[in-house]
C-alpha cells in the first residue's frame, strides 16, 4: 500500500505526479511529523529487514539516491527522506536557525523511531548528508541509534576545525599547500553566505543550468534528476552552511568521535573536497575501512553498483542476528579455522581484512583476468584477491585456473570463480562474457594477459606460426576488449582494461618478431581504446614486462629447428629467466597501480624501462641494437 504525502512541498499543489517530480517509483511513503517542519520519507524493500537509511546532501532531495536504493531494496528496508526544506518535506519558519545540526538531529531521530522502533540503523550520507551523518554518529543522544555509518564526500564540522587548526598550527610547506588546495576547492562555501546571493543565481541561471552541468562535467546520466524542486533545495540548502559551517569552525567539539563502524568512501577526482582531509579521521573514528573511487562527487549517481556493492557489503558484515551487540563468534571461528589451515597448506597467509590504497580502491570490485593459471596472470589475480576484489580467473587450463581461484579465495578474495576459456575461440569468449554478466554482474577492470611465446628468425617463421600467435595475443586481447569493453561502456559507471603487453613492442628485434609485431599491436590498440574510451571514464593501460622469471620459456615456440633444439633452447630460457630472477608478483603489482593510477603505458623491469626511454629518444640507437646478431 502507498501512503501519499499530504501536498507538494515545492509547489504546494497537489495531482498526478511523473519522473523527475520527487517520487521514488513503488516506494511506500509517509509524513513524519517533528515540532518545527513535516518529514517525506520513503521505503523500500522488506521492512522487517536491516534498515538502511540514505541521507542526501546539497543541493539535491532524496531522488539522489534512487538509483542506488533500488539496488539495496531486495536485501535490505531502504529508507529514504527529504532534509527539511527540501524535496517534498516542509520549511522551517522562519529559515534563519532553522538548519542546525541540532535540529537536523532531531529529524533524524524522528524517521528511526518511525520506520525503524527499537532497532539501530544503517546511516548512509552523501556530502551534506554525511556531513549531518557525522554529527548523528558522534552525537551521544543519537549515536546509539546507529549501528554503522557510511560517509561519501562530506566530512565532520569538527573535525574539518581540528584539521585546519593543526595545520595552521604548524605550516610545513606540505600542510600549507593542503590548506590552499582545499581553500581554493571550498570558494563557493563563502558564496553561500552571502545574503540573497544563492538564492538569486539558484532561482536564475545556476538553477536552469545547473542539470546541463552535471550532465557535462559530472557525466550524470540523462535519467529525470534533478527533480523539480531544485531551485527551491539550493536556496533552503544554503542555510545548512549559514546555521552551521562558522558556528562550528570556532568552537568544534572535542569528543566528536564515532564509536560505530564506519566506511569512509572518497571519490578521488572530486572537485571539492580534497582527500587529505582525511588524514586524521583515524583518530575519530577508530573502526574506520576506507574505499576510494575513481569518479566525482556524485557517486550516487554516476557509481550506484560500486556504491550500493560497497554499502551492501558493509551492512552485511555489521548487522547482528539476535540480540543487539551479540555475535557468533564460535560460528565465525568454525568457519576460519578450516580456512585458514587450508591457506597454511597452499603457502599463502590466509583470509584476512584487506587494508591499503589497493584495498581501498578494488574491494568489492569485479575483476576478471585471463591467462591466469601461473605467471603473471595467477599472480595478478592473487593480488587483487589481496585486494579484497571479486576474481574471475580464466584460462584454458581448467585444472590449473580452478587451483587460482582457491587460492584467490583464500588469499583475501570476496570470491572467486575459474573459467575454462581459451582467449583466440571468438564464440567461447562470447558465451564466457554472458556468462560473467548474468552470473557475478559487469566486470570493474578486465586483465587480458593470455599470451604465447614465439622465437625464431622471420624468415624461419610459417604461416601457421603466425596465425597461431596472433590468435592468442592479439585476438584474445581484441575479444576481451571488444566485449566486456562493450559491457563496461553501456553500463555507464566506467572500469578499467589492462592489456599486457611487452618491452617487445617498442624494441625491434631480430630474433622476436612475431612476438614483437603481437605485442606492438596491442600496445598499439591499448593507446586507441585508451583515446576512445576515456569519454566513457573507462581507463585503459599497457603494461610492458621485460624478462620476467615465468614458465612462458617453457611452452614458447622456437621456429626453424628440430623438436629436440626447440627443447634444448627452452631449457636453457628457462635457466636464464630464473638466473634474472624477476618475479612476477612485481609486475602484478605495477597492474594494481596502472589502475590506480589511471597510467597509459608502464614499462616493468629496468631494460624494459631503459628500451623505452631509449625508442622515445633515441630511437636510431634502438635499431642499432636490433642488429647485433644474438644467439637463440
Amino acid at each position: 500500500m502507498r501512503t501519499r504525502c499530504v501536498r507538494d512541498a515545492y509547489d504546494g499543489r497537489r495531482g498526478r505526479r511523473g519522473r523527475g517530480d520527487g517520487v521514488i517509483e513503488n516506494a511506500r511513503e509517509r509524513w513524519v511529523r517533528t515540532a518545527e517542519v513535516e518529514l517525506c520519507v520513503a521505503e523500500l524493500g522488506d521492512p522487517t529487514g536491516p534498515t538502511v537509511v540514505l541521507l542526501h546532501g546539497f543541493p539535491d532531495s532524496k531522488e539522489v539516491w534512487d538509483r542506488v536504493a533500488r539496488r539495496l531494496a531486495d536485501r535490505f528496508h531502504v529508507v529514504l527522506y527529504d532534509v527539511r526544506g527540501h524535496g517534498r518535506s516542509s520549511a522551517p519558519k522562519p529559515l534563519r536557525g532553522g538548519f542546525t545540526l541540532e535540529k537536523l538531529t532531531d529529524d533524524f531521530l524522528a524517521v528511526a523511531d518511525a520506520v525503524s522502533p527499537g532497532r539501530p540503523v544503517h546511516l548512509v550520507g552523501h556530502d551534506w548528508g554525511s556531513v549531518q551523518g557525522w554529527e548523528f554518529a558522534t552525537a551521544p543522544r543519537a549515536a546509539d541509534r546507529i549501528a554503522s555509518f557510511t560517509s561519501i564526500s562530506g566530512p565532520s564540522l569538527d573535525h574539518f576545525a581540528h584539521w585546519l587548526r593543526r595545520r595552521a598550527a604548524r605550516p610545513t610547506p606540505r600542510r600549507a599547500g593542503q590548506l590552499l588546495g582545499q581553500a581554493a576547492r571550498s570558494w563557493y562555501v563563502g558564496a553561500l553566505h552571502a545574503p540573497g546571493l544563492p538564492e538569486l543565481a539558484w532561482r536564475g541561471p545556476l538553477g536552469r543550468n545547473w542539470t546541463a552541468r552535471l550532465r557535462r562535467v559530472e557525466k550524470l546520466p540523462a535519467d529525470g534528476y534533478p527533480t523539480a524542486s531544485l531551485s527551491r533545495d539550493a536556496a533552503h540548502g544554503a542555510w545548512l552552511y549559514r546555521d552551521n559551517v562558522r558556528p562550528r569552525l570556532r568552537r568544534p567539539r572535542d569528543d566528536a568521535h564515532a564509536p560505530m563502524p564506519v566506511q569512509l568512501i572518497i571519490p578521488t577526482g572530486d572537485p571539492y573536497l580534497s582527500a587529505r582531509l582525511y588524514d586524521d579521521l583515524d583518530h575519530w573514528a577508530p573502526r574506520l575501512v576506507r574505499r576510494t573511487v575513481a569518479a566525482g562527487h556524485w557517486v550516487p549517481r554516476t557509481r550506484p553498483d560500486q556504491v550500493a556493492r560497497w554499502i551492501a557489503d558493509f551492512v552485511s558484515a555489521h548487522t547482528v542476528e539476535g540480540a543487539p551487540g551479540s555475535s557468533d563468534q564460535a560460528a565465525e571461528a568454525a568457519l576460519v579455522e578450516p580456512l585458514t589451515a587450508r591457506a597454511g597448506e597452499a603457502g599463502v597467509s590466509g583470509p584476512r581484512t584487506a587494508t591499503g590504497p589497493f584495498a581501498e580502491r578494488f574491494g568489492g570490485q569485479l575483476v576478471l583476468v585471463t591467462g591466469a593459471a601461473s605467471g603473471i596472470g595467477r599472480a595478478t589475480a592473487l593480488a587483487f584477491a589481496a585486494a579484497g576484489a571479486r576474481v574471475v580467473a580464466v584460462d584454458r587450463d581448467a585444472e590449473r585456473v580452478a587451483a587460482t581461484a582457491d587460492l584467490a579465495r583464500l588469499g583475501g578474495a570476496q570470491q572467486a570463480w575459474a573459467e575454462a576459456v581459451d582467449v583466440s575461440d571468438e564464440q567461447a569468449m562470447e558465451k564466457l562474457a554472458e556468462r560473467v554478466a548474468a552470473d557475478y554482474g559487469v566486470v570493474d577492470v578486465l586483465v587480458n594477459n593470455a599470451g604465447l611465446g614465439m622465437a625464431g628468425r622471420f624468415l624461419d617463421t610459417g604461416t601457421e606460426d603466425w596465425r597461431r600467435l596472433l590468435d592468442v595475443n592479439l585476438w584474445g586481447v581484441i575479444h576481451g576488449c571488444r566485449l566486456f569493453g562493450r559491457q563496461m561502456a553501456d553500463r555507464g559507471q566506467g572500469g578499467h582494461i589492462v592489456n599486457i603487453a611487452s618491452a617487445a613492442a617498442y624494441a625491434p628485434s631480430q630474433i622476436l618478431p612475431a612476438y614483437s609485431v603481437s605485442k606492438a599491436a596491442v600496445l598499439m590498440l591499448s593507446e586507441c581504446l585508451r583515446a576512445e574510451l576515456a569519454a566513457r571514464d573507462i581507463g585503459v593501460s599497457a603494461i610492458c614486462p621485460g624478462i620476467v622469471n615465468t614458465n612462458i620459456t617453457t611452452a614458447a615456440r622456437y621456429t626453424g629447428v628440430t623438436i629436440e633444439e626447440e627443447r634444448r633452447r627452452r631449457v636453457r630460457a628457462a635457466r636464464m629467466y630464473g638466473r634474472r630472477g624477476y618475479a612476477p608478483e612485481k609486475v602484478a603489482t605495477a597492474v594494481l597501480t596502472a589502475v590506480l593510477r589511471d597510467r597509459a603505458v608502464v614499462p616493468v623491469t629496468p631494460e624494459a624501462r631503459v628500451l623505452r626511454a631509449l625508442s622515445r629518444v633515441s630511437p636510431g640507437t634502438i635499431r642499432r641494437l636490433a642488429r647485433v646478431n644474438v644467439p637463440l
